[in-house]
């Protein structure tokens, strides 16, 4: 019975060194791997993660156009067209514009009708000093009339006297009265001139009231409008530019001055039509430095500007030693791509452009090697922004920031 009861106790007895697998081990295994996969993403999807959510900021270069005289340039410099003729036409006296006949971007010239006034006031003022100017002419009459009455009765009281028939005295008394109504007739007449010099002063300022052109010129900027009051609030009704005196300001380096002289021959590239080459004369240089950015303002002339020459707009402008050759003024000019804006991607080369914060990766076809860039054969238009050295981690359709610009 006790083998029994040992055999069954034996039984019961639990085996501590064959039970079931430790399930640590695996899930070490797992959390490892987990911790690896979460490693490999934070190196390398973390830069791509950025790149779409962020706005890296990116420096800018353009893409330019330069032709064969830049190449012979003495000096290049950049600058503005300005007119040299302008007129800021306003109201000599306060009224409201009762019609305005200027447009925007309209040719007018020298004593066309811009603007009137409203005038009924001051015609209504001189109806009624015309009035008392007619009343005046009235009274010089009458006073005139006194006065030959009263010559007349002298004359003839003298007269009765010196035959003995009337008395002296009578004669003394119409003779005097003749000086009172002849100072009489001086003073109607001196109302009646004040009178008309009033008139003559309405009828002026009634003419002030119709605004004409000083000069021949364009109408820039938008004139104002029906109903606004003028002479009191607004400094100017229309603008106008004289068209014929389009110069191109820049200003040049005072250290670099020396390379330009007068009369000399320039070209200039406007950034509105980047392709096309004008050719220039230095007209002008200022006498005055101007000492904070230690430059001098030089003013080039367009020998035939054209008509789609407009004020403010940018310019570039190339001095030269001598004119250039007609063969060299009919080769077209090149477009040129930095070569710092050239990356590539796919094994195709491509530049990424910047359009209203966002970049577009654009493919180029690059030709000869030209200074610090490529000739771009086929590409992104000339003044085009595009990245300077772009990132690896860029992509088409990211938004970015300028360097210096706030987010």
């Amino acid at each position: 019975m006790s083998d029994q009861l040992s055999s069954d106790l034996a039984a019961l007895r639990i085996n501590r060194e064959s039970g079931p697998p430790s399930p640590w081990p695996k899930r070490a295994t797992i959390l490892a791997a987990i911790g690896l996969a979460g490693l490999a993403a934070w190196t390398y999807g973390r830069p791509a993660i950025e790149a779409r959510v962020f706005k890296p900021e990116v420096e800018v270069t353009q893409i330019v156009v330069v032709s064969p005289a830049e190449a012979q340039a003495k000096l290049t410099s950049t600058g503005y067209v300005v007119p040299q003729r302008t007129s800021k036409v306003g109201a000599k006296l306060p009224g409201r514009i009762k019609k305005i006949n200027a447009v925007e971007g309209q040719h007018v010239r020298a004593g066309d009708v811009l603007a009137e006034l409203e005038d009924a006031d001051l015609r209504a003022q001189l109806n009624a000093v015309k009035a008392r100017a007619l009343s005046a002419r009235a009274q010089i009459q009458t006073a005139k009339a006194e006065l030959a009455d009263a010559q007349q009765k002298a004359k003839r009281e003298r007269r009765l006297a010196s035959q003995g028939v009337g008395a002296a005295a009578v004669a003394e008394d119409f003779e005097f009265r003749v000086p009172v109504v002849q100072k009489q007739v001086a003073a109607a007449e001196a109302a009646a001139r004040a009178i008309e010099a009033e008139a003559e002063s309405l009828e002026v300022n009634i003419a002030y009231l119709t605004i004409v052109a000083p000069m021949d010129g364009v109408v820039v900027g938008k004139p104002a409008g029906l109903g606004e009051l003028v002479g009191v609030q607004a400094m100017w009704l229309v603008e106008l530019a004289d068209f014929g005196s389009l110069l191109v300001e820049t200003d040049v380096p005072e250290g670099r001055l020396h390379l330009i002289q007068p009369k000399s021959p320039a070209e200039i590239v406007l950034d509105a039509f980047p392709s096309e080459r004008f050719a220039g004369t230095v007209k002008e240089i200022s006498p005055r430095v101007n000492r904070a950015k230690a430059t001098v303002t030089v003013k080039v002339a367009f020998d035939d500007p054209g008509e789609r020459v407009l004020p403010d707009m940018a310019a570039r402008v190339s001095f030269l030693s001598e004119r250039l050759a007609p063969e060299m003024e009919r080769e077209k000019p090149k477009v040129i791509v930095p070569a710092t804006a050239i990356t590539e991607r796919d094994g195709n080369q491509v530049v990424f452009v910047v359009e209203d914060s966002t970049i577009k990766m654009r493919q180029v076809k690059l030709g000869d090697e030209v200074g610090s860039g490529y000739e771009l054969i086929d590409g992104p238009p000339a003044g085009a922004n595009v990245v300077r050295e772009p990132a690896s981690t860029l992509v088409d359709g990211q938004k970015v920031k300028q360097k210096g610009e706030s987010t």
